[in-house]
């Protein structure tokens, strides 16, 4: 039976694939004006689980089938793969603020994140969203550095030992068979091991780190928010009270599943949109008349919303020469204003 080497739950760029993929990307260019084959075919129906997930009879395959078809799309090396990865973070601390009881909805996290001063605390729910936006933005590895800055974000001040944390963690998911299984392994193990913290801030902690090591198993560049997005999806609940699946549950492994099999098809509709969205972004980007309006670009295929302020600031342009730039932008249909407000407004794919 195939296993994971323990190595391939330490660092996600040292692995084959991950290797594959960088020359993949080096030798297609930076400058691909084309969509993307892989995400614009769309999601076959016998890969979808569907709403009725409680009742499909293998959560397994259709998690897997729609975990290998948003591989395809993340392998292409995608112009937008930073703006998808965000967006799904958004939604991922979206779904964690529920369960957290907190207030916050998309836009006032967006807000949160993309306007408050540099250097504010943008609050738990802020905190909990740069948790899945830092997450997404790089490779990360299963180590007490990268557990320690997630388990500060999250709340979780008392762990110990993130040496002997992480060391547990490494060792029960290199048993897992495949990526799946380690994700359900690793996220339950997390669950158990830090039983007596704050449940709710072990629960969020418990399903990063579940996508984590989806991430490294698949060779991915960096961790896609996933299961978080689906976590509380209503086909998820079961019994009488209608409760939600925890990590560190008996039947973890099947919810864990489902939940994949669910987020694997929203995933990759939304790259869908962004490939289109990138595709009229790189065609109109030529016709820009603004000076460093390249790096404008950049930003808004790298993240998921952009203010005129930091745009300016990153591409040396005017306030008022940013705010130009995005007006035009809007007009061309290249880029969306993403807060309905005539003032402190945002853009995005």
């Amino acid at each position: 039976m195939l296993r994971f080497a323990p190595a391939t739950l330490i660092d996600a760029q040292n692995t084959p694939a991950a290797a594959a993929r960088r020359s993949a990307r080096a030798k297609s260019g930076a400058g691909q004006t084309t969509l993307i084959p892989q995400a614009e075919r769309g999601f076959p129906g016998w890969a979808r689980i569907g709403e009725r997930a409680a009742r499909a009879d293998d959560p397994t395959f259709f998690a897997g089938a729609g975990l290998a078809l948003l591989d395809q799309v993340l392998g292409a090396a995608p112009p937008f793969a930073g703006a998808l990865r965000q967006r799904l973070a958004l939604r991922a601390a979206t779904v964690c603020a529920t369960i957290a009881r907190l207030r916050e909805d998309e836009n006032a996290l967006r807000d949160a994140e993309h306007l408050s001063a540099a250097g504010a605390d943008p609050g738990p729910a802020g905190r909990i969203h740069r948790l899945w936006r830092l997450f997404a933005s790089r490779s990360m590895r299963l180590d007490a550095s990268t557990l320690a800055i997630a388990a500060d974000l999250v709340g979780l001040t008392d762990v110990a030992n993130f040496d002997a944390l992480a060391g547990v963690l490494r060792d029960v998911g290199s048993s897992a068979a495949q990526p799946l299984a380690a994700a359900a392994i690793v996220s339950g193990a997390a669950m158990n091991a830090l039983e007596g913290a704050p449940p709710v801030d072990v629960e969020i902690f418990a399903l990063w780190a579940a996508d984590l090591v989806l991430a490294v198993g698949f060779g991915w560049e960096a961790p896609v928010p996933l299961l978080a997005t689906t976590i509380m999806h209503p086909s998820l609940r079961r019994g009488q009270a209608g409760r939600r699946p925890r990590p560190g549950d008996s039947d973890w492994a099947e919810a864990a599943a489902r939940a994949y099999a669910l987020a694997a098809p929203h995933a990759h509709a939304l790259a869908g949109e962004l490939s289109r969205r990138t595709e009229k972004l790189l065609t109109v980007a030529p016709k820009l008349r603004a000076k460093r309006a390249s790096r404008v670009v950049e930003l808004l295929l790298s993240d998921d919303a952009v203010s005129p302020a930091r745009a300016a600031k990153a591409a040396g342009l005017s306030d008022r020469a940013s705010r130009r730039l995005f007006d035009r932008l809007t007009e061309l249909d290249a880029a969306r204003e993403l807060s309905g407000r005539p003032s402190f407004r945002l853009y995005g794919l």
